[in-house]
């Protein structure tokens, strides 16, 4: 059990206690004390949501190259937790994040309409020259808003290092492990 227990706080940085009412939870399953525990972060994220963020830092990511880079601005409560390690490496990450994905958005309802009307141009015709029914069309058109929407907003894009997390879980998981509300404010990507 204690194995277990070191193995999952490496993993997730939880604590003790919380590692071990998930385990005893999952009946011993790592996996699914992970996934407990995750799920336990996003309520932590929920009710500290509402706390306003103004402290934080402007990270910066250059790939090696030199020739691909991005800042962003990670928000946080206070200033000892801006100065956080995890948190300042989350931010990094991040900023590595948008260098690789090149988001468009932060949130899929920041898209505006004007670009979603293009795509459903596109998609009406791309659709009909498959000819699929007239009935099905609508169905079809708000699956693939939905995925365009998500694809192109950092918080709903699988990250970059893990892509079985979104960047909004990750920033919910840390938010449950350093105990206070994160917010992305903006970022910028620059390509030569």
């Amino acid at each position: 059990m204690l194995e277990k227990i070191k193995k999952i706080r490496e993993q997730t940085g939880a604590g003790v206690v919380d590692i071990k009412k998930a385990l005893e939870e999952s009946e011993g399953n790592e996996e699914k004390a992970i996934d407990i525990l995750r799920k336990k972060g996003k309520d932590k994220a929920l009710k500290k949501s509402g706390r306003e963020a103004k402290e934080g830092v402007v990270s910066a990511y250059i790939h090696s190259n030199g020739k691909l880079g991005a800042l962003v601005k990670l928000y946080c409560e206070t200033d000892f937790v801006a100065r956080n390690e995890e948190f300042q490496a989350l931010a990094k990450d991040i900023a590595m994040h948008i260098s690789a994905m090149d988001p468009k958005f932060i949130n899929p309802e920041d898209v505006s309409e004007d670009i979603v009307k293009k795509e459903r141009e596109i998609w009406i015709d791309q659709l009909k020259a498959e000819g699929k029914p007239e009935e099905m069309l609508e169905k079809i058109m708000a699956g693939k808003e939905k995925k365009f929407r998500e694809e192109i907003s950092l918080i709903t894009q699988p990250f970059v290092k893990n892509p079985e997390v979104k960047v909004g879980d990750l920033i919910a998981e840390n938010i449950g492990k350093i105990g206070e509300n994160i917010q992305i404010g903006e970022f910028s990507r620059f390509e030569l």
